[in-house]
């Protein structure tokens, strides 16, 4: 079956994106990939890209890696796999209402985390304190699809796919702080906000489950401003993002420079409640306890294959690399529960004595 585009179906593809936002990112207008490839059928470029990070075995991995609760034995609490499916519906859902690319905006939401390690960030600072160069998960997805997957080969995707998941990361003081560059695309802004109110508002869930808080802790103006249930809050800030970005895009009134932001109003009421978690969960005594403790597996793992980088398996790392990049690349692609069992096989006392 000949898979290359028609004449009509182009047509067809070019009509659908006319009908975006000014403002949107198109498959027509993409800068393209680093190896020039025929268009296809039945799918746009952003499509394609989507679907060659979902078919991945990274992204499998994602049900298995730690969000903020490591290895709990409950069936509910928030995975990253569960975390990114969110994520997407959430930018879909933005991207949407502003007549933007909603595929590019699911594309890099499924692979804005998929560059995580086991344990969650612990696992990320872990890494960054054994490579020289440090160790971000956002630049990690970026080289797991781009050089990693497909036997070495990568994924070949957009451009604009590729800059949305680098500079998805945020920083703690603000939720709309830039410490890795503002995405070229507004897509790349809606799956920025995306990820934070996501992983904002199921994390309250997970800690209240887990007993570290309660609804009635939050603070008075999460509350006032967003609401006091999940719902109400996910569809307060979706629906701030909505009505502020449609002002500043132009699409209302002039040509202000597009942008996808919360009302000042809204946005602090996020920063305050996001400092919260930092407080009483994230940086909690009993979450960074086991945090320390991933992070010491971690950092085993990372020391036994820097040293014997013919035990790391193939298919995970560059042949071509030092042996601490191939470390990393490695124990960065493990799931939480494959840490512990492979960090037990080889005398991790840590890990021996983490039974969980």
């Amino acid at each position: 079956m000949d898979l290359r585009v028609s004449a009509g179906v182009q047509a067809r593809f070019a009509a659908n994106e006319a009908l975006l936002s000014r403002f949107a990112a198109t498959a027509a207008n993409s800068r393209g990939r680093e190896r020039a490839e025929p268009a296809q059928a039945l799918r746009s470029a952003y499509q394609l890209d989507r679907d060659r990070i979902l078919y991945t075995k990274a992204f499998r991995r994602l049900k298995h890696k730690t969000q903020v609760f490591i290895a709990p034995q409950l069936d509910h609490f928030v995975t990253r796999l569960t975390h990114t499916l969110e994520v997407a519906q959430v930018a879909r859902t933005i991207t949407r209402a502003l007549n933007l690319n909603e595929d590019l905006a699911e594309a890099a939401a499924l692979g804005h985390d998929i560059g995580h390690g086991p344990f969650g960030h612990a696992g990320e600072e872990a890494l960054s304190e054994c490579l020289p160069e440090g160790f971000r998960h956002n630049y990690q997805s970026v080289r797991v699809l781009d050089r990693l997957e497909g036997e070495g080969k990568g994924l070949n995707l957009t451009h604009e796919v590729l800059d949305a998941i680098e500079k998805s990361s945020k920083v703690r003081d603000d939720i709309m702080a830039e410490a890795w560059g503002v995405p070229e695309t507004l897509e790349g802004q809606a799956v920025k906000l995306a990820d934070a109110i996501a992983y904002v508002n199921h994390d309250i869930g997970d800690a209240v489950r887990a007993g570290l808080i309660t609804e009635a802790d939050l603070p008075a103006t999460a509350h006032r401003e967003l609401g006091v249930t999940h719902s109400e809050r996910l569809n307060t800030l979706i629906s701030d993002i909505v009505e502020a970005s449609w002002a500043a895009t132009g699409e209302v009134a002039g040509d202000a420079r597009p942008v996808v932001r919360f009302s000042q109003r809204v946005g602090s009421a996020a920063n305050e409640l996001r400092e919260f978690m930092f407080e009483r969960v994230y940086l909690y005594d009993a979450t960074r306890l086991e945090a320390e403790r991933g992070k010491r597996v971690v950092i085993f793992l990372f020391q036994y294959f820097r040293d014997h980088p013919e035990a790391i398996e193939s298919g995970f790392c560059l042949a071509e690399d030092p042996p601490e990049r191939r470390a990393a690349d490695y124990v960065s692609g493990m799931t939480d529960r494959y840490a512990l069992r492979v960090a037990r096989s080889l005398g991790s006392a840590e890990a021996e004595a983490w039974r969980v």
